[in-house]
């Protein structure tokens, strides 16, 4: 195995770790609604809005991590 090779399981690795970040972000977005919800169930409308909003940018983020890792592999191997 050569050095190139070793890196790049590296990085994936270093990902794999940083996907715990958005998966614990999302869980408190739709916990949050769940909660706010059971406390006050006319807001459910606004509240489920704005979680949705916080989903997408929590998720875009993970994606914009998965392009960096596959780009950062790439320029390793180059």
């Amino acid at each position: 195995m050569t050095p190139m090779e070793i890196s790049g399981s590296i990085n994936m690795i270093g990902y794999a770790l940083a996907t715990l970040g958005p998966a614990i972000g999302v869980a408190w977005i739709f916990s949050s609604v769940i909660n706010g919800t059971a406390r006050n169930p006319e807001a459910r409308g606004s509240m489920m809005g704005t979680a949705w909003i916080g989903f997408a940018v929590v998720e875009a983020l993970a994606i914009i991590g998965i392009a960096l890792a596959f780009v950062l592999t790439g320029a390793l191997t180059a």
